[in-house]
């Protein structure tokens, strides 16, 4: 999946996650995570951010993630939803990712 555009997707009210996303022109995934409850679940925000962007085969990327203590559902369609807006896109393939 090719990112053609910056994209903002999510809020910063509380048990919501606010992600943002731009392109990079080397295929590195830069992720910066700014979280209420990095503590206890940074390594299940990072695994589920992977995870996402892993399924997408998206790349070369700089994602960066103020979250509230949003549920990993939460997250996963915040996430979902900015890439559809980054690619310019109204749905994601979704048959394809089951």
């Amino acid at each position: 999946m090719k990112i053609t555009r910056p994209a903002v997707a999510g809020t910063l009210e509380s048990g919501d996650v606010m992600v943002r996303i731009a392109s990079l022109d080397s295929q590195d995934i830069e992720l910066q995570i700014n979280s209420s409850v990095e503590k206890q679940f940074g390594t299940a925000i990072r695994a589920t951010v992977l995870d996402v962007l892993s399924r997408y085969d998206v790349r070369g990327v700089a994602l960066f993630i103020d979250d509230k203590g949003a549920l990993d559902c939460v997250l996963r369609a915040r996430l979902e939803t900015l890439l559809a807006r980054a690619c310019g896109i109204t749905a994601l393939p979704w048959e394809a990712n089951v």
